[in-house]
């Protein structure tokens, strides 16, 4: 009987889990990018200490948007009229992911900045020379191609430009913060940049324009021509 109350327990909290990655975006965001983080520590030799740092942060991300997503549901059990104290519920609630969030980007960034430096460097050494036109190359071609997957995969609702199958924000964004990333040869630049073009595909989800799905095709779009561009222009250069 013991047990199968254990086992009965470890199934409710599996499906809390599945639940809270099936209803709530923020925490498929913080999965997937703990997934991706995981993979990325393989390549680098972190001792045990940072493993179990890594390791601690990402956990406490993904149980506080759990707790926020738990204090969310029992408002609303509570109550469906506005109140102030729910509405202070809730935002308390969001408030410690956050925290959460930011303390996990400052412990990604003192974790892999003095490893992925010198590869950074490294790559970004035959193009910093590069023409300043390239620039608006990439700029340009990031507009026609959205433009023209705009126009292609055009659903028939709103307008062609509002919404679609990429972002053109996220596109323009992420193609930006790309070329910072190249021209600025410094990893701490290169990563504000990237926090703002996420804050601005952010936006567009926040905003319903685009889905998630078509934010990330736009970011994907941004970066891929943005290297493409600059990556030639160093073979040629070179």
């Amino acid at each position: 009987m013991r047990s199968r109350s254990l086992i009965e327990s470890f199934n409710y909290a599996v499906s809390g889990i599945i639940y809270t990655l099936r209803t709530e975006r923020n925490m498929r965001v913080h999965f997937i990018i703990a997934i991706l983080v995981i993979l990325l520590s393989l390549f680098f030799d972190f001792s045990r200490s940072e493993l179990l740092l890594l390791f601690f942060t990402i956990t406490l991300v993904l149980m506080a948007e759990m707790i926020n997503t738990a204090i969310e549901r029992t408002v609303d059990l509570v109550t469906d009229e506005f109140h102030p104290l729910a509405r202070l519920a809730k935002d308390v609630a969001a408030g410690g992911v956050l925290i959460a969030a930011l303390n996990s980007l400052v412990v990604g960034y003192l974790l892999f900045f003095d490893r992925l430096n010198p590869y950074t460097n490294l790559v970004l050494f035959k193009i910093k020379n590069s023409p300043i036109h390239l620039t608006f190359i990439a700029l340009v071609l990031v507009i026609l191609l959205t433009i023209g997957l705009k126009t292609k995969f055009y659903r028939g609702r709103g307008t062609p430009f509002q919404g679609g199958t990429v972002s053109g924000h996220a596109a323009l964004s992420f193609c930006i913060a790309t070329i910072i990333a190249f021209i600025a040869n410094n990893m701490l630049v290169s990563t504000l940049s990237y926090v703002m073009a996420f804050l601005v595909g952010e936006s567009r989800i926040e905003g319903r324009i685009h889905s998630l799905l078509e934010v990330i095709l736009g970011a994907l779009l941004g970066i891929i021509v943005g290297v493409l561009v600059f990556q030639i222009a160093g073979q040629i250069a070179g």
